[in-house]
């Protein structure tokens, strides 16, 4: 079994370059990316109008745009470029020569450290000259170390950059090109509304459905397990966004007995301890009802079949049998081989982290990972794109993996090879 797990592990990282190379190739081809949205807002600064967008750009503006984003490179080194197996060019500048001059001057303007930060000032800045063949020079000679440069004759030009390994292996999930942020800070921004969420609706769901899948299962057919049955796939079949819709209208905006939106209270930073756990469990109650009405009659149903099977088994009615009481040849017996199946969903505990409903958190103005996703998608904002689903992949497929070794801690007889 051990090797079976290793397998899997080793088996992560080529699923996730498989995963992230389809999807960076869609981002490439895909019209209206920040190339497209910085041409046009180019344009607009200029003439008021976005039609024909980057007609007014010349060549050499539209090639610093895209090298700015990272479109000046073709498919397969760029991705290397993201993934970190290539070298990035930082701090790219371009030089173009006057005719008659050999040299220009140029500033080298290097990122420091964070701990390094001014408040006015985060670069470190070093005036330099670069001839026309690509030679640096400056005082100091050791200002020049990481710096590089490529010659473009043809284009009259110098390129001048730092080649630096930054790319998702490295830790770095690149800058968002809408908001100028890093990409792994704002996804780590959303994560505890996520985890909140994500945590509270695993976490209820198989503490109410387990129990009443076990309930419906010894009371079948009685008034209990129709009545329970009729409401719960009345639940199923109401999607928890017309839900969130109704219980907004009703519960929150006319009788006043819920918050409309939002995660706190705008007050939400001056209330005491106790204040604060009653302020997110009052904002809660909505959401959670509408993420759990989905799940809530998969897991019950789940736990009420499998547990009549193994009461119809021969090993139950021999024990029933041999003296034992309903009661442990329920849980002692056929209980344990019920929780098999739902031994399989436990492994979806890894998403709690990226848990969330698009329309759910959009009707509640919950700014959560859904959202994060939504503007992701609508803004063509590529990095964040790959940030979010570079985390997905992880989660799902450590997910997989966990869901698999549940099974085998349940399930005795389960040897994987």
């Amino acid at each position: 079994m051990r090797d079976y797990f290793i397998r899997r592990f080793l088996l992560i990282l080529p699923t996730l370059i498989g995963a992230t190379m389809v999807v960076f190739g869609i981002t490439r081809i895909t019209p209206g990316g920040p190339l497209e949205k910085a041409m046009q807002q180019a344009l607009m600064n200029e003439k008021g109008s976005s039609k024909n967008a980057g007609a007014s750009l010349s060549e050499e503006q539209r090639e610093e745009l895209a090298a700015y984003y990272g479109f000046d490179k073709p498919f397969f080194p760029a991705y290397c470029t993201w993934l970190g197996v290539w070298p990035r060019e930082e701090s790219k500048q371009f030089v173009r020569f006057e005719d008659g001059k050999n040299e220009m001057p140029v500033t080298l303007k290097a990122l420091l450290p964070k701990a390094q930060w001014k408040p006015n000032n985060a670069y470190k800045l070093t005036q330099a000259t670069v001839s026309r063949d690509g030679k640096l020079s400056v005082g100091d000679a050791s200002a020049l170390d990481g710096w590089k440069t490529r010659a473009e004759p043809d284009k009259k030009r110098v390129l001048v950059f730092r080649p630096k390994f930054n790319g998702l292996l490295q830790g770095n999930f690149g800058t968002s090109t809408s908001y100028n942020l890093l990409v792994l800070d704002m996804i780590l921004s959303k994560m505890p509304v996520s985890l909140f969420y994500g945590l509270l609706t695993f976490m209820l769901s198989y503490i109410i459905c387990i129990p009443l899948g076990i309930l419906k299962a010894i009371k079948h057919r009685t008034v209990i397990d129709n009545v329970s049955s009729l409401l719960i796939f009345i639940g199923y079949a109401i999607p928890g966004f017309l839900l969130g819709s109704l219980l907004v209208v009703y519960l929150a905006a006319r009788m006043g007995w819920f918050p409309t939106e939002g995660f706190t209270s705008e007050n939400f930073a001056s209330l005491s301890f106790i204040g604060k756990v009653w302020d997110i469990a009052h904002h809660a109650v909505l959401p959670l009802a509408c993420y759990m009405v989905g799940s809530f009659a998969f897991m019950t149903m789940l736990m009420k079949n499998n547990l009549m099977d193994n009461l119809a088994s021969d090993y139950v009615r021999t024990a029933i049998a041999k003296g034992s009481s309903y009661r442990h040849a329920v849980l002692g017996h056929a209980l344990r081989n019920s929780l098999i199946p739902i031994a399989t969903t436990l492994g979806s505990i890894t998403l709690v982290f990226v848990s969330g409903s698009i329309l759910i958190e959009r009707i509640f103005q919950i700014d959560g990972f859904g959202m994060l996703m939504m503007q992701s998608i609508t803004d063509r904002d590529y990095p964040l794109v790959m940030g979010i689903l570079t985390i997905d992949v992880v989660l799902i497929m450590l997910g997989n993996i966990l869901s698999d070794y549940f099974v085998a801690l349940t399930d005795p007889r389960v040897r994987f090879n």
